[in-house]
């Protein structure tokens, strides 16, 4: 790809900057980022014709080319990271990423690494454990309109999360990775893969953040693989500063009489486009996907989601909320698919929209597409303005507006944040929503 000064596009040279920097990494890698740059290359960009993109605003998508892929010369790691260090009560370890670099990762307790437990930045699981990343690293295609970004993502990542837990090890106190951006136009790709084998049973933390108010461009990965009766617990803390631009693409993957609970806490970036789709893949499997939203400004919350039902007697419910100040904005688009195989499904879809200000504009699209006989499923949407009369009922009692608001916006969210199972992130969670009223 040449300019017509006969010159690289600055992306095409930042991508081969990447690709050398790669010297020690297996070839398989190698090549595998080469043909995911070149699908990125041929993909097209979002436009007003995709109904995946529907509502959305695609100019900042359009021209994500002009942000800087190469952090060949990255400055020093800032330390504003550690300001969010301690947001759960206990971890049985953490990884911390500063603008795709690591620079903080503890070890495993002795008795997990003997279990067989893997704990990994994806740097060195590419290098020790290359069957099982080319068994599950990116095998769930995006297919909620964000593809050419996860072409993108694949091409660019090199710093993320493996977790891996084999059959039969339970581990109670979550894991914890960290990826935050600090780069002024700068990009990262956090990446997240969980393994759970059969009958095992873990939880994971990621968080996204900020340091200082530079604009930048996260581009994330998560898939998570639910074995045979195991149990993962996932939750996604998104707390960018409002000049970034954001596209999460989460997968999660439930086998037989396996159980997926994944929770969103979404407050940050000036847009973010998130795509979640949940595969029940064995009978008596259950996913339940729970995210909130709080929006201001002008912030737009795009949200994309697909629960698909191909295995019998299993569950699925999701629920997403958002409350939306200012002119801001949020876009809710999710369908339930069942097969003609999947009798006996039980699926749920809800998105409830709370508005703060008449200037702020909810859209909600939720469908089903059903072909087995003997489901039981169901979809809904909501859109309302604050409760006047709650609101003159504190008021008569003393109680400011602006608090008054906030009062009935946390209990809007409490549905969501009680399905946190960790006390101590459920409380840090709740901290970041006052602190977005407070800034």
């Amino acid at each position: 790809m040449e300019t017509e000064t006969g010159l690289e596009n600055p992306i095409e040279q930042a991508f081969h900057n990447h690709i050398d920097d790669l010297d020690t990494a297996p070839a398989w890698w190698k090549e595998f980022k080469r043909q995911s740059f070149e699908a990125y290359t041929n993909s097209p960009k979002p436009s007003r014709r995709d109904e995946p993109w529907r509502f959305s605003s695609r100019s900042r998508f359009q021209s994500i080319e002009s942000y800087s892929f190469d952090n060949s010369d990255s400055a020093k790691i800032p330390q504003g990271y550690r300001e969010w260090s301690s947001i759960t009560s206990s971890e049985t370890a953490r990884l911390t990423f500063v603008d795709d670099r690591l620079v903080e990762s503890s070890l495993l307790p002795a008795n997990l690494i003997e279990a067989g437990v893997l704990w990994l930045p994806l740097a060195e699981a590419i290098q020790s454990h290359r069957d099982l990343l080319k068994d599950y690293f990116m095998k769930q295609p995006a297919d909620l309109g964000s593809e050419k970004f996860a072409h993108l993502h694949a091409a660019f990542v090199k710093s993320g999360a493996l977790l891996y837990i084999p059959k039969g090890v339970e581990i109670e106190s979550p894991f914890a990775v960290f990826n935050w951006s600090s780069r002024s136009n700068g990009t990262i790709f956090p990446h997240t893969l969980v393994i759970t084998e059969e009958n095992s049973k873990t939880s994971l933390v990621e968080f996204h953040g900020s340091i200082g108010e530079n604009q930048a461009l996260s581009c994330g990965v998560t898939h998570l693989f639910a074995g045979v009766g195991s149990k993962l617990d996932y939750t996604l803390v998104q707390n960018f500063n409002e000049q970034t631009l954001g596209c999460q693409i989460n997968s999660n993957v439930a086998g037989r009489d396996s159980q997926i609970d994944m929770h969103s806490v979404i407050l940050g970036c000036q847009q973010y486009r998130s795509e979640t789709h949940g595969q029940v893949k064995g009978a008596g499997a259950n996913i339940d996907i729970y995210s909130m939203a709080l929006t201001e400004t002008n912030q737009e919350i795009d949200q994309r989601t697909l629960q698909t039902h191909a295995a019998p007697n299993a569950t699925s419910n999701l629920l997403f909320k958002n409350a939306l100040m200012g002119e801001s904005k949020t876009i809710f688009s999710g369908l339930i698919k069942v097969g003609e195989t999947a009798q006996q499904t039980d699926a749920y879809q809800t998105n409830r929209n709370l508005l703060l200000n008449r200037s702020a504009e909810a859209n909600s699209l939720p469908g089903l597409e059903i072909e087995a006989n003997d489901v039981k499923c169901s979809h809904g949407a909501t859109t309302s303005e604050i409760d006047e009369e709650a609101i003159f009922y504190m008021l008569a009692r003393g109680i400011p507006k602006q608090v008054a608001q906030e009062l009935l916006v946390y209990g809007f969210f409490e549905e969501v944040l009680n399905r946190i199972a960790d006390d101590t992130l459920a409380e840090s969670a709740r901290q970041m929503i006052r602190g977005k009223f407070h800034h």
